[in-house]
């Protein structure tokens, strides 16, 4: 079996689905790309066995064929090869022969058959959306995902869908980030948990643009396709906590800010607060906030002061910085506005302006106030 493709094109096509591959497999050929030559299309495969993910590129080949090539040494070789046609050629023990203009090189292939099947979409539920809402609503809910194996329902990301759009949703029981598109159309109402790998994958591969994606789910598997790039992953088969209970319907006191004065200063505070709690403490009064926070074990402390549009009374209340940084980093405008009711309560930050079909909430809860 023969082929010929182009090194760049292969390269950029290879290094799409890379991220799937785990480092450290139980099974060796989960290290390999399966390469499926079907006339003059090649598909290229990588799974974990929780996440498959395809590519396909032209390629000139009289025949048809499959074989498993070991991924690291094929895409070391591949990026110190310069643009130009390689010709691929496959003996009947899977002996892989590439050759370049002034090269050779050989590597041993594994038999296809041993390759894990992937899942297929049967009793699917379909529906289209832009690419770029996806990758937004991706974009601004993967951070406040949990890291907790223990509680593997908050290891990804909600979607739930119905006829008005569709709402992400992401909690680490410190924090939340709710998103909603109201442009997209499902046919039903459904739920379903993403996990965080895919997620990243496919942020990672799609393009911030309107093309439309293809989004089937059944009970088990969420499969999304875009041109000749496919993915599908294992759902989460867990229960997502009631985020809805958790959300304050009435947080009287608003504070509007600006987002990078904001940030900025979060940044120069946290720097001396202690390690492990990142508490920095916010006292508003009138139109001022303060900023302060220590660590009392090395007798540092750091304040800053900063104006603020605030509607409410005298306010002292204390967060992790870490998360307020990375939350702000989601809001994409110039100002935000925070509500907020007790020291005890937890704290709403949205943006002051959205795109006319997107909702953003975002919830971090207080810490304790040192006092």
């Amino acid at each position: 079996m023969k082929f010929i493709v182009s090194s760049a094109q292969l390269l950029k096509h290879l290094q799409q689905i890379s991220g799937v591959i785990n480092a450290n497999t139980v099974l060796p050929i989960l290290e390999d790309f399966l390469f499926d030559i079907e006339k003059n299309q090649l598909t290229v495969v990588a799974t974990d066995l929780e996440t498959v993910m395809k590519v396909n590129l032209d390629i000139e080949a009289k025949d048809s064929g499959k074989v498993c090539i070991p991924s690291r040494i094929l895409l070391d070789s591949l990026k110190n090869i310069s643009d130009q046609p390689l010709t691929f050629n496959i003996d009947k023990n899977f002996a892989v022969e590439i050759t370049s203009d002034n090269g050779k090189y050989k590597v041993m292939g594994e038999n296809p058959d041993n390759f894990p099947k992937e899942p297929i979409a049967d009793t699917a539920t379909s529906f289209t959306m832009p690419s770029t809402a996806l990758v937004t609503a991706i974009t601004k809910t993967l951070f406040a995902v949990s890291s907790d194996d223990l509680r593997p329902a908050m290891t990804g990301v909600l979607f739930e869908l119905d006829k008005t759009g569709i709402t992400c949703v992401a909690t680490d029981a410190h924090r939340l980030v709710k998103f909603k598109r109201t442009d997209v159309v499902c046919p039903q109402a459904d739920t379903f948990i993403v996990p965080k790998k895919p997620l990243n994958l496919l942020k990672n591969a799609l393009p911030d643009n309107d093309d439309e994606l293809q989004i089937s789910y059944n009970s088990n598997h969420l499969f999304v396709k875009h041109g000749g790039t496919e993915l599908v992953c294992r759902l989460i088969d867990a229960r997502f906590p009631d985020y809805k209970v958790v959300i304050p319907l009435d947080n009287p006191y608003k504070m509007t800010i600006s987002k990078s004065d904001f940030q900025n200063a979060l940044r120069r505070v946290s720097v001396f607060s202690n390690k492990s709690t990142n508490q920095v403490a916010l006292s508003i009064t009138g139109s001022e906030l303060q900023l302060a926070s220590q660590d009392v074990d090395f007798s540092f402390e750091g304040n800053e002061r900063m104006t603020c549009q605030y509607d409410g009374e005298d306010l002292q209340i204390a967060f992790n910085a870490k998360f307020l940084i990375e939350m702000l980093s989601a809001a994409d405008t110039s100002e935000i506005n925070m509500e907020l009711s007790t020291s005890t309560k937890a704290g709403i930050i949205k943006p002051t302006e959205m795109e006319p079909n997107e909702e953003l909430l975002m919830l971090v809860m207080p810490l304790m106030l040192n006092n």
